[in-house]
């Protein structure tokens, strides 16, 4: 992977930083799949009380994100980094879930009817389109349902697999 270390805000990253944000970002190397092809870029900007970090691994089937404020650049690399791994978990795990399924799938001749296990019931509450992606990401889901605060109607917004979100709006019959 190419690494990219620039700064913003009057920040002129040193020797030093450039080469920690390149070691840290040497870990993820063992966790992507299309590690060649990807340039991962670092941006830090420093403020009057905090420095921030902005890490982007545009990947093949994956935009990596991660966005840290801390006292210290150091910690801010530290912090965007972990942020990154869990990332890369979470990704890996769906992936893997989805192939070894899909496997057991086709081996399976006698399979059993899919079946509901698990019902649950909502109350809708109104809101916009950005605080259902908050609430969303609060609770760590790829998809959440809610009430369009301005059409009154039941929605559904997702994230989809290129790091975008995406709305479904019903409509009654």
């Amino acid at each position: 992977m190419k690494v990219e270390v620039v700064g913003k805000n009057g920040f002129n990253p040193s020797e030093p930083i450039k080469k920690y944000a390149t070691d840290k970002l040497a870990k993820l190397d063992k966790m992507l799949y299309d590690k060649d092809n990807v340039t991962a870029r670092v941006v830090c900007k420093v403020y009057k009380a905090y420095h921030k970090v902005e890490v982007t691994i545009p990947s093949k089937n994956i935009i990596l994100r991660a966005e840290v404020s801390e006292a210290d650049v150091y910690a801010a690399i530290d912090g965007a980094i972990d942020k990154l791994m869990k990332q890369i978990r979470r990704h890996n795990d769906k992936v893997k879930d989805k192939l070894g399924k899909a496997t057991i799938r086709t081996q399976e001749v006698d399979e059993e009817p899919k079946k509901i296990t698990r019902e649950k019931h909502l109350d809708l509450e109104p809101m916009s389109k950005e605080e259902a992606i908050d609430q969303m990401e609060a609770l760590g889901h790829d998809f959440f349902v809610f009430l369009d605060k301005e059409t009154r109607k039941t929605n559904v917004i997702y994230l989809r697999a290129d790091g975008d979100y995406a709305v479904i709006e019903t409509e009654a019959k």
